[in-house]
C-alpha cells in the first residue's frame, strides 16, 4: 500500500508507507499536559520540584499511545495520590521551539500543551494530597498575581491564560506561547496579573451600627439578564465594583454617594438601591457599605474626575465577578445576600457565559430609559 503525496511535499507520483512514517516522525511535537486546581479562594496549586528552579502546575508529559486527559489524569495521580476524572480543557498551547524555555539540546521541533481545568477543591480533598517520596518537594495555593514569580515565563502566561478562560466561560482557548490568538476583555486587560483587591473583613446583614465611619459605598449593579456591572482598571485590569468614598457634597446621604460614584466611575444610573449590608475593618473602625440595584443607564465611558483613569465596563455574573476579588470566607455570605437582593428586585439569575465589555452605542430596548446599552466582545 502506498500514500499519495501532498502536493507541496515531496517529488514524485507517491511515497510508501514507511517512508509518509518517517516524514510524520521528523515533524512530530512533543505532548505535554497540567491540570489548573484552585481553592474556594481562587488561589492556584503549584507544585515545587527537585529537578527545576521554577514550579510547576501538576502535570507532565503524555506517554506513548496515551491520550492528553488520561496523562492528566495519570499525573494527578502520580504526583498528588489523587484519582480524578480529567474531561474538561481549558487551553492548548502551540509552543514554538524557538521560545522553549528548556536548554537548547532539549528543544523539539515544537509542542503542543492541554491544559485541563482539575476543578475548586475544598478543604478534604486538599486534606487527602500524598506525595510522592521523589520529585515533587511540596505544593501551595498561591494568589494568581505570584504565578509570574513562580513559575516560568511561558508557565505562567499559560496558566494565567487557562484561568482567565475558565472563568470567562466560552469554552477552551488556543494559544501560541501562552497567550490567546483571539484575546477576551479579560487577557487584553491582563486581568488577574495583578493582585486582586484583598477585604477578608467580617461580613454583617443589615445596616452599620451607629459611631461606625463608613469609608466606601459600592453597589451590586443588575443589567437586566442577571449579570452585574465590574469596572476594570486599564493599566492593571484590578477590579472594583461601582462606588466610592462619601464627600461633603453628598451631606451625609450615602445613596448621593453611591450614585454620583457610580455616575463618576462608570457613566452609569441606576435604580433604587437595596442595603444589603456592610464588611468592617474592626481595627479601623471602618465600614464598606454593599448596595444592590437595577443598571438602568450607560452612558459613553468618561474619565473619572478624581482618578482620570477610564475604566473597562464588563457585564458578569456575581459568581465570575467574585473571581476578580480576594474575599476569603466572607465572599460566599455577600454572594448569598445579593442573590437575595437579585430575587427581590424581580430580576433572574443568570445564565453561565462569557464575560462581556459595555459601550454605549446601540440600544437595548429592556433598558428603561432607553439610554444607549450595548454588548461587545
Amino acid at each position: 500500500m502506498t500514500t499519495p503525496s501532498a502536493p507541496d511535499e515531496l517529488p514524485g507520483p507517491s511515497m510508501t508507507d514507511e517512508e509518509y512514517g518517517a516524514l510524520r516522525a521528523s515533524a512530530a511535537l512533543w505532548a505535554g499536559t497540567s491540570v489548573l486546581i484552585t481553592n474556594k479562594f481562587g488561589h492556584v496549586l503549584i507544585q515545587y520540584v527537585d529537578y527545576r528552579a521554577t514550579c510547576l502546575l501538576p502535570g507532565g508529559a503524555v506517554d506513548e499511545g496515551e491520550s492528553p486527559a488520561h496523562g492528566a489524569a495519570r499525573e494527578l495521580m502520580e504526583e498528588l495520590g489523587v484519582t480524578a476524572v480529567v474531561d474538561q480543557g481549558l487551553a492548548v498551547d502551540w509552543v514554538s521551539a524557538d521560545s522553549a524555555d528548556a536548554p537548547a539540546p532539549m528543544r523539539f521541533p515544537g509542542e503542543i500543551l492541554h491544559v485541563f481545568d482539575g476543578g475548586i477543591w475544598d478543604d478534604d480533598r486538599i486534606a487527602g494530597i500524598r506525595l510522592p517520596p521523589s520529585e515533587i518537594t511540596g505544593i501551595d495555593f498561591v494568589e494568581p498575581s505570584r504565578l509570574p514569580d513562580l513559575l516560568s515565563p511561558a508557565d505562567a502566561r499559560r496558566a494565567l491564560s487557562a484561568l482567565r478562560a475558565r472563568i470567562n466561560a466560552a469554552g477552551p482557548v488556543l494559544l501560541e506561547n501562552g497567550l490567546p490568538i483571539a484575546p477576551t476583555v479579560l487577557d487584553r486587560l491582563a486581568v488577574l496579573r495583578t493582585a486582586r483587591p484583598t477585604y477578608r473583613y467580617p461580613w454583617h446583614d443589615g445596616a452599620a451600627p451607629q459611631g461606625l465611619t463608613v469609608n466606601q459605598v459600592w453597589a451590586w449593579l443588575f443589567a437586566p439578564d442577571g449579570r452585574v456591572l465590574v469596572l476594570l482598571e486599564p493599566d492593571t485590569g484590578v477590579a472594583t465594583l461601582p462606588g466610592g468614598t462619601p464627600e461633603e457634597q453628598d451631606q451625609g446621604d450615602l445613596v448621593s454617594t453611591l450614585r454620583r460614584e457610580v455616575d463618576e466611575e462608570a457613566a452609569a444610573r441606576l435604580g433604587a438601591p437595596l442595603l444589603l449590608g456592610h464588611v468592617t475593618d474592626p481595627p479601623a473602625q471602618r465600614g464598606y457599605l454593599r448596595y444592590a440595584a437595577a443598571l438602568t443607564e450607560i452612558g459613553p465611558a468618561r474619565p473619572d474626575p478624581v482618578t482620570g483613569h477610564t475604566c473597562t465596563r464588563v457585564l458578569a455574573t456575581p459568581e465570575q465577578a467574585l473571581s476578580f476579588f480576594d474575599w476569603g470566607s466572607t465572599a460566599a455570605c455577600q454572594l448569598a445576600a445579593v442573590h437575595r437582593a437579585r430575587r427581590q428586585l424581580g430580576i433572574p439569575r443568570a445564565a453561565l457565559q462569557p464575560v462581556t465589555e459595555l459601550s454605549a452605542g446601540l440600544l437595548d430596548p429592556s433598558l428603561s430609559t432607553g439610554a444607549p446599552f450595548d454588548e461587545t466582545g
